[in-house]
């Protein structure tokens, strides 16, 4: 008999330990993920269509190595977001994507997780370039993509998601 392992590293900054997700972070994704919050991500959506999104943050890691982590505080490891590399099959490139819970709007979670996964996207993994794909009304997420240094390069149609502006984060050397 054989065996599959997956491997999930796990990524500590000064306040957030970026790690697997666990069936006990559910509640709080589930919470976004039926929520307001989760309409620039295509909801809002259903508990079950939540529990299946939960799951495919996982099997995203099994087959492209890398994936989103819950975002958890470092001290509690209370869920707080999902930041981290995301390359579905109808994506343009792979992306840095974050969402945070509502607790942890506006004190720099997304920041803080964003710049963690692209160090770990450069350093680790070797890449050289990085975007993140984001809703024209999502005027928060484009914010931080400019705090991150990204900048607006053009425009990504997805066929259900419609039209998402492509940031494209600056490169290995380019980064302080």
């Amino acid at each position: 008999m054989s065996e599959t392992i997956l491997r999930i590293p796990t990524l500590e900054t000064e306040r957030l330990r970026l790690r697997a997700p666990r069936a006990s972070d559910f509640e709080a994704y589930a919470d976004f993920r039926t929520g307001p919050r989760a309409t620039f991500l295509g909801g809002p959506y259903n508990r079950a269509e939540a529990f299946e999104q939960l799951a495919a943050l996982i099997g995203h890691w099994l087959l492209r190595g890398y994936g989103r982590w819950m975002v958890a505080d470092r001290e509690s490891d209370r869920p707080l977001g999902v930041v981290g590399l995301y390359y579905p099959e109808d994506w343009l490139e792979p992306e840095i994507a974050w969402s945070v819970f509502e607790e942890a709007e506006g004190r720099g979670i997304a920041f803080e997780a964003a710049c963690a996964t692209r160090c770990h996207a450069y350093a680790t993994l070797g890449w050289s370039t990085v975007v993140s794909l984001i809703d024209p009304q999502n005027t928060r997420s484009a914010a931080l993509a400019e705090r991150l240094g990204a900048t607006r390069e053009g425009v990504f149609h997805h066929p259900g998601l419609g039209a998402m502006d492509v940031w494209r984060h600056p490169g290995p050397g380019e980064v302080a």
